[in-house]
């Protein structure tokens, strides 16, 4: 990778803060403005009318461009402030094994057990009752955003959520995280596991999600390895990919069985679940880090 600025790791992360800061304000407005201009609606009533079923398509359509905006531009343009190569900085790579591909989709099954199980468990910490009040509404928010998007009716309604619920988020999330936050995060401490949990934290954190909080953090932990042992994003773009993709295809087998989706969104794993996932993803992550030495120790053995 060819460096073109010379930044601080803490520099890097003021530069990224403030990136996606102002993405979220864009973001955030251009919402607004497209929605009122698309539905005929004043700016104030987008926000409410975007939860309701029949603004299914136009929550969809400004959601993909809001997460665009927010999540992946502002990482791509630090790496651009950094590199020549923005896209190589991002870990942007071409060579995949079949192995690896297979490894990563084991890897989202499992974390989706893993995440769960600790779903369950953050059900059980115990929180202020004024702050559990405060947890309730702001799930309940991010449940009506959700719901406003997982309504399908037909498999076409399946194909669009794959693309909007599944891979846009697995794409932009990725690129911001991992190849922005990660990079950064784990430079800066010189530590992979700090690194990796500091990143998963906020990965967990930005979705404002209390209850969803550790479920995401334990995501996040095997996104990280995948990200640091792989040094290739599409395989972090396809595990989170596929592990949103299983959540979608859950959410629509309920809908055309006529059960209750946010009574499925709701459910969790026994925790026990969760220790054989831990053991699980310990053994594929090992396997991952071999198969992707093994690669890379072919491709520089190649251009020596």
């Amino acid at each position: 990778m060819q460096q073109k600025t010379q930044l601080s790791f803490p520099m890097q992360f003021a530069c990224l803060l403030s990136l996606l800061g102002m993405g979220m304000i864009i973001g955030n407005l251009l919402i607004l403005a497209l929605g009122a201009n698309m539905m005929h609606v004043p700016m104030k009533e987008v926000p409410a009318l975007l939860t309701k079923p029949g603004y299914m398509r136009f929550a969809q359509l400004l959601n993909s461009l809001a997460s665009l905006i927010v999540f992946c531009i502002p990482a791509i343009v630090l790496a651009k402030i950094l590199n020549n190569h923005p896209f190589q900085y991002l870990q942007f790579r071409s060579k995949i094994t079949l192995k690896q591909v297979l490894l990563v989709v084991l890897l989202a099954f499992t974390g989706l057990l893993l995440s769960g199980a600790l779903g369950q468990l953050n059900e059980s910490i115990w929180l202020p009752a004024k702050w559990l009040i405060k947890a309730r509404e702001m799930e309940n928010m991010y449940k009506e955003t959700m719901l406003s998007m997982a309504t399908m009716h037909s498999f076409t309604d399946y194909l669009i959520a794959l693309l909007v619920m599944a891979f846009c988020p697995a794409l932009f999330e990725e690129v911001l995280f991992r190849g922005g936050f990660q990079q950064i995060f784990v430079g800066w401490t010189k530590n992979v596991l700090i690194g990796i949990l500091i990143t998963s934290i906020l990965f967990s954190a930005i979705h404002f999600s209390f209850f969803g909080f550790l479920p995401r953090v334990g995501l996040g932990m095997v996104l990280g390895y995948v990200f640091y042992f792989g040094r290739n994003i599409w395989l972090n773009i396809l595990m989170h990919f596929f592990y949103n993709g299983m959540i979608v295809t859950q959410l629509y087998l309920a809908s055309i069985r006529g059960k209750n989706i946010e009574k499925t969104m709701d459910e969790n794993m026994p925790i026990w679940w969760g220790l054989l996932a831990i053991f699980a993803v310990v053994y594929l992550l090992q396997a991952f880090k071999k198969e992707t030495t093994i690669l890379h120790t072919a491709n520089s053995a190649d251009v020596n």
